[in-house]
């Protein structure tokens, strides 16, 4: 993929349509940008004219939920799979059976008006939040499906290739599900740079040559790459060396921020 210098070093979601299955899950370990990535998919394809269903499946983590993000996801036309009590103070918040609805509905043809259907599954971030997955495991299985397995170098969880791929390895068991791909999401929320995105290109190739998998596609916050030299978008390119970078759309925040 590569590009003429002078233009931008990132790909709009129209880059990506094409990497993605009609039944999209995206895991990781806690703080890797699982939701930030998944809301950000869900935007932009319902933006692109999909028809998106985003299943809120992390009844784990209290604080980043795709469900805290419902005005946005709606406004841009995204259905919202909420898990019950979700944005309550009720701690225990459990899975409805509206997903499995969504997975067969994902799993046939585009409707009448012709739209594509994508439903992302935003999973919980430990095998403890997989578990939850895998109630759903043999309907997704049937169906089809990708789960792209989400790293970032700059969480202090993962800090060797070698145990991304043990954390992996929980995911998958507790899920009954294989992961196809894995997606480089190294960030520092507001204080990205693109020496950020270049750290966490290497770190993302080793994590997905240790488990065996394609590395799908790469990150960066979207617009970080506007009005940099050219010089700088080829060093870029060449790490990537081939592999799309997506420009994010930064919709979670942190409750502090």
């Amino acid at each position: 993929m590569d590009a003429p210098e002078g233009q931008s070093l990132s790909v709009g979601f129209d880059g990506i349509a094409g990497l993605l299955a009609p039944i999209t899950i995206v895991c990781g370990h806690y703080g890797v940008g699982k939701t930030s990535l998944s809301v950000s998919l869900a935007i932009d394809a319902a933006r692109a004219g999909w028809d998106v269903v985003l299943s809120d499946m992390d009844v784990v983590n209290p604080y980043f939920r795709s469900s805290d993000y419902k005005a946005v996801l709606e406004g841009a036309g995204v259905r919202l799979i909420e898990p019950v009590y979700a944005r309550s103070n009720v701690d225990g918040p459990s899975i409805t059976n509206e997903t499995a609805g969504a997975i067969e509905w994902a799993s046939r043809d585009a409707g009448e008006a012709g739209k594509p259907r994508l439903l992302i599954i935003d999973a919980g971030g430990d095998d403890s939040g997989a578990t939850v997955l895998g109630r759903f495991s043999a309907a997704i299985e049937a169906a089809g499906y990708g789960m792209l397995y989400v790293v970032n170098r700059q969480r202090g969880f993962e800090h060797t290739p070698e145990e991304a791929a043990a954390f992996l390895r929980e995911i998958e068991e507790a899920s009954h599900l294989s992961a196809t791909a894995v997606v480089g999401n190294t960030h520092l929320k507001s204080d990205t740079t693109l020496d950020t995105i270049a750290e966490g290109i290497p770190f993302a190739q080793s994590c997905a040559d240790a488990v065996g998998l394609p590395l799908l596609f790469a990150t960066m916050p979207k617009g970080l790459d506007q009005g940099i030299a050219d010089r700088e978008t080829a060093r870029i390119r060449q790490m990537l060396d081939g592999v799309p970078l997506y420009g994010m759309g930064l919709y979670v925040l942190a409750p502090w921020e």
